[in-house]
């Protein structure tokens, strides 16, 4: 996640539950994208180191568990930019420039300059940190995938160039013959097919006809394997997206919420100022007066409601609302009522870490080694394909 400063309730709803839920099923690992912060925001660094330990808090208070999942900084595993380095002398330039979100973020940025190498290369990055921890998972929601998808593609080029050993492709083909004439020629036509198409099922009825083979060494399966996807070893292994449910949070105008529109409401804000934030949130502009029907679906808090309230309360409001029998302000009180409820826990868990900040960053101090840990053996391993383990 990218440090921007204090998080709010879309970020919860939309990443952080998520993420609360996923760290007690896998490995996980949640990283400060600090560098990712400077590709748009290189003019204005000051604000990055402030935004880094405020983000941590958050995160913290809506649940992550340092005991659970490995919290980090970036910048803290320098390898994220060696492999970043190594990854883009093979990347065509032309994967960079189809990425979806690089088109919109370029179309959309009237005010800042984006035409930087780093901006360019950041979807590069994005794979280096993906690749660096051999992640086989990557929770996103269905607007990231192709990002995913990306880092797939960069792996099975880098596999495909630096996992073959001297001979590796002859005896791969002598393995093929040993399959028999038939499934040699099927397993010849899916590797076509997934290597030129992207084609999953075919890679996966290769597969298949590679397991059911009784004549064939352990050696020849691995290579069988390995050549079938388009090279010899496995150095990077490609990630698979990990779809996660992905609440779209209305603002206090109806709009996403996010800043650049100044309608959130932050995870730890102070429960006068939340109260006031609805209380004086925009209704159904067509009800004037307290007497006036209204509309819930023309209604930036009704949308509120759909993410906070039962079918009890929202049938209560719906009904109050289109006979006038409820005012606004009625209609405001359970949902200020939920808001707080949810926020109570939050900054009740924040106060620990907002009373000792060197708590938080002994807790990404130790986040930091772990991962550099881990960065480091796949970095060696990459140096060692491209022949720069010098010795």
């Amino acid at each position: 996640m990218r440090p921007t400063g204090r998080l709010h309730l879309g970020h919860y709803h939309g990443v952080l539950k998520n993420w609360v839920r996923l760290q007690h099923e896998y490995d996980c690992l949640f990283f400060i994208a600090d560098w990712h912060a400077l590709t748009t925001h290189y003019e204005n660094p000051q604000i990055i180191e402030e935004s880094v330990w405020e983000m941590v808090i958050d995160w913290l208070a809506a649940g992550v568990n340092p005991g659970s999942a490995t919290l980090f900084i970036q910048s803290r595993v320098p390898e994220h930019a060696e492999l970043h380095l190594l990854l883009s002398m093979i990347t065509p330039l032309s994967w960079v420039e189809r990425v979806p979100t690089y088109k919109d973020l370029v179309a959309k940025s009237n005010e800042r300059d984006l035409a930087t190498y780093g901006f360019l290369g950041y979807p590069v990055l994005q794979s280096a940190d993906i690749l660096i921890y051999q992640a086989g998972n990557v929770p996103v929601g269905a607007d990231q995938v192709p990002h995913v998808e990306m880092t797939r593609e960069i792996a099975r080029r880098f596999n495909h160039i630096y996992g073959k050993t001297p001979g590796f492709k002859e005896r791969a083909e002598e393995a093929i013959r040993k399959l028999g004439r038939k499934n040699a020629k099927m397993y010849r036509e899916l590797r076509r097919d997934y290597l030129q198409q992207g084609n999953k099922d075919s890679l996966q009825k290769a597969q298949v006809i590679i397991s059911e083979q009784q004549n064939v060494s352990l050696g020849d399966r691995d290579r069988l394997y390995g050549y079938l996807e388009g090279g010899g070893k496995v150095i990077l292994p490609e990630p698979e997206p990990l779809l996660t449910n992905v609440s779209v949070m209305p603002g206090l105008d109806g709009k996403k919420m996010t800043k650049s529109y100044n309608n959130t409401i932050t995870l730890r804000e102070e429960p006068e100022s939340v109260e006031k934030k609805i209380r004086t949130m925009t209704t159904d502009p067509a009800r004037v007066k307290r007497t006036d029907p209204g509309d819930p679906d023309k209604c930036p808090v009704f949308e509120l409601h759909d993410i906070y309230s039962d079918e009890k309360t929202k049938d209560w409001v719906r009904t109050g609302c289109t006979t006038a029998g409820i005012g606004c302000i009625d209609c405001k009180k359970p949902l200020i009522e939920k808001v707080l409820a949810e926020q109570l826990p939050m900054r009740e868990r924040a106060v620990q870490y907002e009373e000792n900040p060197d708590l938080v960053k002994s807790i990404i101090a130790e986040g930091c080694e772990k991962a550099r840990t881990i960065a480091r053996s796949t970095l060696e391993e990459v140096r060692s394909a491209m022949g720069l383990d010098y010795r």
